[in-house]
């Protein structure tokens, strides 16, 4: 058996390597259009940080090594120009030497992976206008930052490589403005929670310029035109999105999917039972709606050009689809997203409910915890885990991944509280932030509490008609509080008890959301209607006045030391 495999990196490489376990008699042949067959390609932007010193760390594998080690014929510099489906033959151009030749196969695959979207105006052939893609890509922007130590920098584009470029940026002390078209950078999670990282963005010097929409870039003097303004810079990166790399597939005759990617069954296959398909430029499903879509991630990528592999060597296997589970670094933050957000659950029409707590990352009385954010998405009829987003320091990672297990599960959202987590005060709580968010709800579920969300703040009555209590301490109270809300102290709640007037509904607000549900507990058991307000002042402080939040973590209640 002999096939052929268009493009490297994550998922052509991953497929090599196990043809080759699978089958030692296999003749591989992978055809790469760059210099580099297997590399870090979530690596690139820490290079252009310094943070990765050596060209060669970026660098998994080479043609030689993989020649050595799995007997692929690896070619760089070589690009697939077309597929002959009724010769089974790909018409290959070596780009050293111009010459073309064909290639036969018994098995395709194409792994071409994504582009850059680059926006017209660009001007990507001035050399001053960057895109991250490839290696190349990666030196090209070294290369100009180290020999021409530029002062600023435009980066169009707040996703993934846009934030971790303006970071590396920051880092080499090149002053940054990220111009993103939307009202929030980084979409897969919802704009409550990436408020969070619109101030540290502030925080760490980034000019963050959002609601504004790319036109042009022009070369005399050098700037970046917005439709709300123009931005002098020494040099840009675009890095506006990608699109799936396809012309092969569909000048092929292959069926194409959403956004013109190409489609493929469970088992990788295209629409031509000899070719199969994987990574960025294919379709899949979400895991969590079942909606078509396209995700570009390694992880997904990895996964299906190992699953390709054994369908191609005769085992059957399939991908069930993704759930699109992902994390960024933001300077001093951590942002981690899986399964889907509110946005897409309106979108869709699911009738949902949610949950929004700041545990923290360990033991508070053991040094050094840090404040999360997390924000859990379940089904109301069902309580099937939808979706969750967290934002903050140490310990992000670990709690995005064991949420993600339990979508991936199928865990009602209740069954959170029964999960058994390791615990050790240096590392996480006896009740870890996934059980506490498991035990919110429970209490919900089951009736012993009832929340409001800081989009409900602004229809509350401020006539008097209802009751706004702070439960913090008056020292919190007066560094900043919500219109209306008056201070009560959870501690003095059942000795001036008489002070809440009865047959009001009662709203209240704390630090975290821990103390005003225990103030609802109290008022609910006194004959209140009670309603806690969901992720707490810290919360609403970052999402409705855009305020930094510190990750120091104390227990509830507790002042500052000096303070």
């Amino acid at each position: 058996m002999k096939v052929v495999i268009i493009g490297g990196v994550a998922g052509g490489a991953t497929a090599a390597a196990r043809i080759r376990r699978l089958d030692e008699r296999a003749e591989i042949v992978m055809l790469e259009r760059t210099g580099y067959v297997s590399y870090a390609n979530c690596g690139l932007p820490y290079f252009i940080g310094g943070e990765i010193e050596e060209e060669s760390e970026l660098t998994l594998q080479t043609p030689a090594s993989f020649f050595a080690r799995y007997r692929v014929d690896v070619r760089v510099l070589h690009e697939a120009l077309s597929i002959d489906r009724g010769r089974r033959e790909v018409l290959v151009k070596d780009l050293k030497t111009g010459q073309t030749y064909t290639e036969k196969y018994d098995k395709l695959l194409l792994s071409p992976g994504a582009k850059a979207v680059v926006p017209r105006g660009a001007h990507t052939e001035d050399g001053r206008v960057f895109t991250l893609r490839t290696v190349e890509d990666t030196f090209a922007i070294h290369r100009f930052v180290e020999e021409r130590a530029p002062r600023r920098a435009v980066v169009v584009g707040g996703g993934f490589i846009g934030l971790e470029v303006a970071e590396n940026l920051m880092r080499k002390g090149v002053r940054v403005t990220l111009v993103q078209r939307g009202e929030q950078v980084l979409t897969p999670l919802d704009k409550d929670m990436a408020a969070f990282l619109h101030a540290e963005l502030l925080r760490c010097g980034v000019e963050l310029r959002l609601g504004e929409s790319f036109e042009r870039v022009e070369t005399q003097p050098f700037c970046v035109v917005t439709d709300k303004g123009r931005y002098e810079a020494d040099f840009a990166v675009i890095a506006v999105g990608v699109a799936p790399e396809s012309e092969l597939a569909r000048e092929a005759g292959l069926a194409l999917g959403v956004k013109g990617s190409i489609a493929v069954d469970a088992r990788m296959r295209t629409s031509d039972p000899d070719i199969y398909a994987v990574g960025d430029a294919v379709e899949v499903r979400q895991f969590v709606t079942n909606e078509k879509t396209l995700i570009a991630l390694a992880g997904p990528a990895n996964k299906q050009g190992r699953i390709a592999a054994d369908n191609i060597c005769g085992i059957e296997s399939e991908y069930r689809g993704s759930q699109g589970s992902s994390v960024v670094r933001v300077f001093s933050l951590t942002a981690a997203a899986t399964g889907i957000n509110e946005k897409t659950a309106r979108a869709q029409g699911i009738a949902y409910e949610k949950v929004v707590l700041s545990p923290n990352s360990h033991a508070s009385y053991y040094p050094g915890a840090q404040v999360m954010t997390m924000k859990v998405l379940y089904k109301k009829d069902t309580l099937r885990l939808l979706g969750a987003q967290i934002v903050g320091g140490e310990g992000v990672d670990k709690r995005i991944d064991v949420l993600a297990t339990a979508i991936r599960a199928g865990l009602p959202a209740p069954a959170l509280t029964d999960l058994d987590l390791a615990y050790a005060p240096p590392f996480s709580s006896a009740k870890d932030p996934v059980n506490m968010a498991g035990y919110l709800i429970e209490n919900l579920v089951t009736g012993k509490v009832k929340q409001f969300h800081v989009e409900d703040m602004d229809a509350l009555p401020r006539d008097g008609s209802v009751t706004l209590l702070d439960a913090r301490t008056p020292r919190e109270y007066a560094r900043g509080h919500a219109e209306g809300f008056d201070n009560l102290p959870l501690d003095e709640l059942r000795s001036r008890l008489a002070e809440v007037e009865r047959g009001k509904p009662v709203y209240v607000m704390c630090q975290s959301g821990l103390r005003s549900y225990l103030a609802c507990r109290i008022l609910a058991q006194n004959g209140y209607e009670c309603y806690n307000f969901s992720g707490g002042y810290r919360f609403y402080d970052a999402v409705r006045r855009g305020s930094a939040q510190a990750l120091s973590a104390y227990p509830c209640g507790m002042e500052r030391r000096g303070e």
